[in-house]
């Protein structure tokens, strides 16, 4: 695979993402799927899509865990209902993520990234430990079928985040980062997040946003790549600096327009085109210099 493919956010029969013959109309070539519903789960169904992903050229990288009852309604709402961090749910949504890893092993994917959810601040708290072990638990059954974990970012600073992928301890543990997020849940500068995090990171989204008037209280809001305050030519940057080659991943977050969500994606695609374009004719000056 050549360095930074584009790729888009995808779904099959439910999620956010785009659907997949819009993917292939845009030309992008990966995509990260939101895991479809258990109906689409089958052997049949996973042998029929990956038939049509074949015939559109498109590859999945990661596939995306999601749960019932989890809404993004507001940061409290997310904090109550997001990933396996709320204890009323955890255990239920424990024997799902194994199954979504299972879908992702038939599928002949290597990476299942989720939402863990907010994780405790203090070490200390039980809540932390018992995250802690269903984590440990997560990874080492992923492991044993070849897959890698991705935590998508956003929902901590950087630094927490740290301290627990070290509490874990685990090496098929990474990170999936995504910019606006940092921004929309008011938990820090994306490029220096990516810095501290940035040996962890095997996947990433290419997202935007507008800091809230109250971080951390009241969301940001997303808006269209280059339209918000996260610098990408500096994104760009970075991820080259700490070594990440892997796909570029749009995620437009607007279902209810399926037509301004692709334009909006496409004008994204080309950005970041142009951006990839500018790295490589900055190298190659400066090789001739």
């Amino acid at each position: 695979m050549d360095k930074w493919p584009i790729g888009v956010f995808a779904s099959i029969d439910e999620g956010l993402g785009v659907n997949l013959d819009v993917a292939h109309e845009l030309g992008v070539t990966t995509i990260h799927l939101h895991v479809p519903s258990l109906r689409s789960r089958t052997p049949a169904a996973i042998k029929s899509f990956q038939n049509r992903l074949q015939k559109l050229g498109l590859t999945v990288t990661v596939v995306f865990a999601g749960f019932e009852g989890e809404s993004y309604a507001d940061i409290p709402t997310v904090q109550e209902t997001i990933g396996l961090v709320p204890a009323a749910t955890r255990q239920a949504r424990l024997v799902e993520l194994k199954e979504i890893i299972d879908f992702t092993q038939a599928l002949g994917v290597d990476a299942t990234g989720l939402h863990i959810g907010f994780v405790p601040h203090d070490t200390e708290d039980a809540e932390f430990a018992a995250l802690l072990e269903t984590t440990c638990e997560v990874c080492d059954y992923a492991a044993e079928k070849g897959i890698h974990i991705h935590l998508e970012t956003g929902q901590e600073p950087a630094d927490i985040l740290l301290e627990f992928l070290k509490a874990v301890d685990r090496p098929n543990l990474w990170v999936n980062f995504d910019p606006a997020n940092m921004i929309l849940y008011g938990c820090g500068e994306p490029i220096p997040a990516l810095k501290q995090v940035g040996k962890y990171v095997r996947s990433v989204h290419c997202k935007d946003a507008h800091w809230s008037p109250r971080p951390g209280e009241t969301w940001g809001q997303e808006m269209p790549l280059g339209k918000g305050a996260v610098d990408f030519d500096e994104y760009l940057k970075t991820l080259d600096a700490v070594g990440y080659t892997g796909p570029l991943t749009i995620e437009r977050e607007i279902p209810q327009d399926p037509a301004r969500q692709k334009a909006e994606i496409g004008q994204a695609v080309e950005l970041l085109e142009r951006l990839k374009r500018s790295k490589v004719a900055t190298k190659q000056s400066g090789v001739a210099s």
